[in-house]
């Protein structure tokens, strides 16, 4: 059994109050929960043990456990309420234990309830790609995966469904095994049979493995404003468990397609609009091209071309929250090419009567 230190895991001292424990619980939590670290498999696994090391230590029952210990399960108080284990301590000689510790004591004395042979699904991946304009709608989609499922042929026991049980040899049908460890005596599930008592033939559609491949075609719903590397869970549509154990869970692993004009980031979008000079100089009304349509943004007099304009709530999506990023658009001035004598007379008179030597601000540099 891997020990945490949990008190470590809260940055708190063994000494800590329960208020500084709840405190520092509150504070990390804010900082690695999944819904603040969206596709963060590091915060995420933060985050578990986080709430985990804070349910055993908020609660005093709990936290004497673990400080006596140095480990908790659900199933010590279960066992010792159900006068399963009832052991002191402190009359005990420990010293043939070797480097074995108290985890290998307690896995001795609080044995899981559930067979020796149940092992949990694994979690399965699938990736799949999708649209700029469909990630920021949200789309329903189909799925092909391959996962390990319940056999058929023996209903996912390993094996078959023959007469030919036979008295497992090393349990002789209890389904437990004893031990001694120096003057304590032991008494855990029989591996070999695991706890049933009898062991039988394989099955030889899953090679007694109980589960079997295959291929699922599955109808799946992507939320609205999912980006590239954003996980969609599933639950329990992963490999199914091994004796009855629980299935592991699907994640769905976008990847959103670019698009020429909109550029996303986070949930904000940008793009770049080109403007006349005249539109810069005397101010305009113009039309942008947003993802929900056209939208009129007003220019003012005096724009200079690099200048960014907010459009609110114009952007993608927001999947923490039900809100939506901004559009930026930034201007581009484009300068005419100017053909005929008048224009050009035009524009000479316009620099006489404003008279600008841009040069001279670089003086200062």
């Amino acid at each position: 059994m891997n020990q945490q230190n949990f008190y470590k895991i809260l940055n708190v001292a063994p000494n800590a109050s329960v208020q500084d424990i709840r405190r520092s619980y509150r504070r990390l939590a804010r900082k690695y929960h999944p819904d603040v670290n969206p596709g963060d498999t590091v915060a995420e696994d933060r985050f578990k043990k986080i709430s985990e090391a804070h349910d055993v230590l908020s609660d005093p029952k709990k936290r004497e456990i673990y400080d006596t210990y140095g480990a908790y399960s659900e199933n010590y108080q279960a066992q010792a309420k159900a006068g399963g284990v009832g052991v002191d301590f402190s009359n005990f000689d420990f010293s043939n234990f070797g480097r074995s510790g108290f985890s290998d004591i307690l896995s001795q004395l609080f044995p899981r309830e559930r067979s020796a042979t149940q092992r949990q699904g694994r979690d399965l991946e699938c990736q799949i790609s999708i649209g700029f304009e469909e990630a920021l709608r949200g789309v329903q989609t189909r799925i092909t995966y391959d996962r390990m499922e319940i056999c058929q042929t023996c209903q996912g026991s390993g094996k078959t469904k023959e007469r030919q049980e036979k008295i497992c040899p090393l349990c002789r049908g209890i389904g437990k095994i004893t031990q001694l460890r120096g003057r304590t005596q032991f008494t855990k599930i029989c591996h070999q049979c695991g706890g049933e008592g009898r062991t039988n033939k394989m099955c030889y559609s899953c090679r007694g493995e109980g589960r079997g491949k295959k291929s699922l075609s599955l109808e799946v719903k992507i939320p609205s404003g999912v980006q590239t590397g954003s996980r969609i869970r599933l639950a329990g549509k992963g490999d199914s468990g091994v004796q009855g154990a629980s299935s592991g869970d699907l994640y769905i692993v976008a990847t959103v397609a670019s698009h020429p004009f909109f550029e996303r980031k986070g949930d904000n979008i940008y793009c770049k609009v080109p403007v006349t000079v005249t539109e810069a100089a005397l101010g305009a009304k113009i039309e942008v091209p947003t993802v929900d349509g056209r939208s009129v943004l007003r220019i003012p007099p005096g724009t200079q071309g690099g200048q960014k304009f907010r459009l609110r709530e114009k952007g993608a999506p927001s999947l923490r929250a039900a809100k939506r990023g901004d559009q930026f658009v930034e201007v581009r001035v484009v300068v005419p090419k100017i053909a005929d004598e008048r224009s050009k007379e035009l524009l000479r008179e316009l620099a006489r009567l404003n008279p600008d030597d841009l040069r001279n601000r670089l003086t200062q540099y």
